[in-house]
């Protein structure tokens, strides 16, 4: 597979699950459907495994194979018409967002470098000058 093919498979898989949890919010989705579905979001995000992942290869099992057939179960058991509406307003969604904006980016950065800053003016002096008495 070439690059390009899994940028493909990649972004459909993010409309995908972005369908999936709008269907979650959905009002005709059924209930039990909105239970399975926080049941395997959480599932997938939670520390807690079946099968610890540090086993080697056994542990990461439980995530390539009950959360793909969670989310398989789960497309299966919402309406085909909510999951079709769903996944239009993904693919919305996602098309009209607008490109990153780097100034939140830039501001974080100098926020760490004026600590960096404070951290070597300030407390260093205070740190090595106590300890060479």
């Amino acid at each position: 597979m070439d690059i390009e093919s899994w940028k493909i498979k990649s972004k459909r898989l993010k409309s995908e699950v972005y369908a999936l949890y709008l269907a979650s919010k959905h009002p005709r989705t059924p209930w039990y459907a909105k239970v399975l579905a926080v049941l395997i979001i959480g599932y997938a995000l939670s520390p807690i495994d079946l099968i610890p992942d540090f086993i080697p290869v056994v542990g990461y099992l439980d995530d390539l194979i009950l959360v793909p057939l969670g989310i398989a179960l789960l497309i299966k058991i919402i309406p085909g018409n909510i999951l079709e509406e769903c996944r239009a307003k993904a693919e919305a969604d996602l098309s009209k967002r607008k490109p990153k904006s780097w100034i939140a980016a830039i501001i974080i950065v100098l926020i760490w470098l004026l600590a960096i800053y404070l951290i070597l003016t300030l407390i260093w002096p205070l740190v090595f000058s106590s300890s060479a008495k």
